[in-house]
């Protein structure tokens, strides 16, 4: 019933006109933007039209956001481009398996509720990605805009090569481009808005076609390169034999299929007034992903640009994007040959703009305000972005994540001195040394885990000869997981204490972290009398902690100011 509830309401009287509109438009802008996605990857061009077609459909089937549209986008065409797909026996068929992988990769993600570990992808490492993805995008068409391809290990040093060489760039093809960006340029600031780019690949194309009529050596046409059939692809079965080779570029095209789907979900509007579901939108993703490989489609994912493009266009369930499958179908079959004769440097100028445009300055800025670190992280990210293959920068890149994260949590562990006055309790900074003689109660805050451990050690008071008969009370409430490291600094500061006649007691209110000092060997350490069992009650076992010290101490004469 669930199921046929939303069905009708897709096709609302209230919301239909706006729904047809929006899916119209896109539909027609995603023909080039298609094209343009395949030329970005170095496949087939058809690839990236048949993913926009089948990735936005398959996954709008099962994806929470309503408006969440898929298709190829710019980071994810430069991994397809540089997973050496041409290198293998058969490029075609291993672009399709590489689809299909990604998706099962996507949907086993979902369905573990990998959503939810979405926001530990550091923004500092997804900016300096995503800015020299849209670098990438700009140098990487400069040989398809100029006609000279330029020669080196990678983009940089290609497009330093093609600088240098100006004088044997083609000039039909380099106008052919020039003419598509300034169109585009002018085109956006009218009433055609994101339809400008279409007009604009159409009026690049026709200035192709006159160029080609009296120039030597001619613009180059899709129609070039493949040939453009008249009817939807057939269905292509994945090579399981390929799949230990792809697996690398799939599991870095599922990572950023992830962050990005999950970053331009939350920038939607909901105008169905569902709940957003971020794993069920990689579930979305990934079946649109193995859709789009069973037709003949490269990898897609959530596209920022189109699922704006649909808001924009008044789309206010997801039969916009259903519509918009069904204009691209129609324009596949029924204009084959208009679709042959598009321009590849008019692609190649589409993506350009496309490119620029992704360059946010503002989100840089953003990044460098919040300190050294993140600014390291996002200038490493952005060189190894440009320099390497993309699928090992973004492994590299969440290797710089859990390296962030692990710095930050561990820079914020401190430990600070609980005084009690008066049947109150304040904080104050640690003494330098344990002071003889005395109870002095420590409290830890922040992560005591893996790396935090030293940073937790290196603030503990230092115990010296003057430190005689002294208890230490480290209180840790609210602590469930603290690993063998931090055993082994309390193992350490206890023998320490010990040999001047003193003591370390524990206070923890965690029954996982109890069981995981005994099962580390830290209560054997220190004595299961010095142990305590912390109670829902504050502050009542470290009040009976702190008696029970002040009595031992009581009970040796020889202990310096026992008697206070």
């Amino acid at each position: 019933m669930a199921a046929l509830a939303r069905v009708r309401a897709l096709f609302s009287r209230r919301t239909l006109r706006a729904d047809l509109i929006a899916g119209v438009v896109l539909g027609v802008e995603s023909v080039p933007d298609g094209l343009a996605a395949g030329l970005l990857a170095g496949v087939n061009p058809l690839a990236g039209l048949y993913s926009y077609l089948y990735g936005m459909v398959g996954a709008a089937f099962f994806t929470s956001t309503a408006l969440l549209t898929v298709q190829s986008t710019g980071s994810m065409a430069l991994v397809v481009g540089d997973a050496g797909l041409s290198t293998l026996p058969d490029p075609q068929r291993a672009l399709f398996t590489l689809s299909v992988l990604t998706g099962v990769l996507l949907v086993i993600a979902g369905l573990a509720g990998v959503g939810k570990l979405v926001r530990f992808a550091p923004t500092a490492v997804m900016t300096g990605f995503l800015m020299a993805v849209g670098v990438n995008i700009v140098l990487g068409q400069l040989s398809s805009a100029t006609g000279y391809a330029g020669r080196g290990d990678n983009r940089v040093v290609r497009t330093v090569d093609t600088l240098l060489h100006i004088g044997q760039w083609m000039p039909a093809t380099t106008l052919t481009s020039t003419i598509t960006i300034l169109s585009i340029v002018v085109l956006l600031r009218t009433r055609l808005g994101a339809l400008g780019m279409v007009v604009a690949v159409v009026i690049g194309s026709v200035v192709a076609a006159l160029l080609n009529s009296w120039v030597s050596t001619p613009v180059p046409t899709i129609g070039q390169l493949v040939m453009v059939p008249s009817a939807l692809p057939a269905l292509a079965l994945p090579d399981p034999a390929q799949i230990p080779v792809l697996l690398v570029p799939a599991l870095s095209l599922a990572f950023v299929c992830i962050v990005q789907g999950a970053g331009v979900a939350r920038g939607l509007p909901h105008p169905d007034g569902g709940a957003t579901d971020p794993s069920r939108d990689v579930i979305g993703q990934g079946i649109g992903n193995i859709v789009a490989g069973l037709f003949r489609g490269m990898p897609a994912g959530g596209s920022m640009s189109a699922s704006l493009l649909v808001v924009q266009a008044g789309g206010k369930t997801r039969l916009s994007l259903f519509v918009a499958g069904a204009v691209m179908a129609v324009v596949l079959i029924v204009a084959a040959p208009v679709v042959a004769a598009t321009a590849m440097p008019a692609l190649a100028g589409l993506l350009i703009v496309v490119g620029a445009a992704s360059l946010t300055p503002a989100r840089v800025r953003s990044v460098i305000g919040t300190g050294p670190l993140q600014t390291t992280v996002m200038a490493v990210t952005f060189v190894l972005t440009l320099l390497i293959p993309l699928q090992y920068a973004v492994i590299a890149g969440i290797g710089l994540g859990f390296v962030l994260f692990i710095a930050r949590q561990s820079g914020r562990t401190r430990l600070r001195l609980l005084e009690f006055e008066g049947g109150g309790m304040r904080e104050a900074d640690p003494p330098p040394s344990v002071p003889g003689g005395d109870v002095i109660v420590l409290q830890p805050y922040g992560s005591l885990f893996f790396a935090s451990a030293p940073v937790f050690e290196a603030q503990l008071p230092e115990v010296t000869p003057a430190s005689a008969r002294s208890i230490v009370i480290v209180r840790l409430r609210g602590v469930d997981d603290v690993g063998i490291a931090f055993s082994r600094v309390l193992i350490r500061y206890a023998e320490k204490l010990r040999a001047v006649d003193g003591d370390l007691m524990i206070v923890a209110s965690e029954a996982t972290l109890l069981a995981e000092l005994a099962a580390t060997g830290a209560v054997a350490a220190l004595g299961a009398e010095n142990v305590y069992a912390g109670t829902a009650w504050h502050g009542q076992t470290l009040a009976r902690a702190i008696r029970d010290a002040r009595a031992r101490l009581a009970a040796h004469p020889d202990r310096p100011d026992a008697s206070s």
